[in-house]
Parts: C-alpha cells; sequence; structure tokens
C-alpha cells in the first residue's frame, strides 16, 4: 500500500519563498480540482467590504467545498489568488497572511497571484482557484 505524501519543493537556486512553495510534488493522493470560488455567502451575496474579509469568506469556501472531496486544507498542491486590485492585496498581506495561517495553517502550496480587471460576481474583490492532493479514502 502505497502513503500519501506532499512534498514542498524549494531549490536553493531560487529565492526563499514567504508565504508559497515553488513546487509540490505529491504521491499516492487522488487530485481533486477545486472551483474558484468569491466571497459568496451561503444567500448568493458577496460577503464582506475589504479584500481582507472577501478573502477570508473565498477562502473558507473553497476550504468547504475541499472538505466536502475529502480532502483537509494542508492537502493544497496548488492555488491561483485573482485580485481586482493587487496594491490593495500587497497592501494587506500581512492580514491576509495571518487569515492564512489561521485557515490552513503553515502549508503553503505552489501558489500565483493574479490581477484581473473584475470578476464575475462585481462586487468581488479576490477569488482563490486550486488544487488539492487528496489521500485515498479521504482527508490527509
Amino acid at each position: 500500500m502505497s502513503r500519501m505524501s506532499l512534498d514542498r519543493v524549494n531549490p536553493p537556486e531560487l529565492p526563499a519563498p514567504s508565504g508559497f512553495s515553488h513546487a509540490v510534488r505529491a504521491t499516492g493522493t487522488i487530485r481533486v480540482h477545486l472551483a474558484g470560488q468569491t466571497a459568496l455567502d451561503r444567500d448568493g451575496r458577496i460577503a464582506g467590504q475589504t479584500v481582507v474579509e472577501q478573502f477570508e469568506q473565498a477562502l473558507d469556501n473553497l476550504l468547504t467545498a475541499l472538505r466536502a472531496a475529502g480532502g483537509e486544507p494542508s492537502d493544497l498542491a496548488s492555488l491561483t489568488i485573482y485580485v481586482v486590485d493587487l496594491e490593495d492585496y500587497r497592501e494587506h498581506a500581512t492580514e491576509i497572511g495571518a487569515v492564512w495561517r489561521r485557515l490552513v495553517g503553515r502549508h503553503y502550496p505552489a501558489m500565483a497571484a493574479v490581477a484581473v480587471a473584475r470578476l464575475w460576481d462585481v462586487e468581488a474583490l479576490v477569488e482563490v482557484q486550486g488544487v488539492a492532493e487528496v489521500a485515498p479514502g479521504g482527508g490527509g
């Protein structure tokens, strides 16, 4: 029986990462693709006025979908963050990092942040989309 593992790879030839991993290698897992999530609440309305509030709701939505698929936050292998105002996001990076550590811990997937003109929901400031590698039979 193979064992599930996610190895975070950060080669010394690249700058030391802060809040992400350069690569994540998975073995013995089932891949789960997670749809982009904005800060929609249960009623389909955007929750939160700030990028930090919306990031928290969007990440919580993504983690809810991941758990429903049998995974845990530490199973995230890749995450793309789409933001309407990249400077606003950068200005609040410390607060966003605190939200990440509270909801996910110190498990950092391979990440990218991408500035976009707008998101599907006009009021949305941020959207997160990811890929997880989950142990067969659930949770990792």
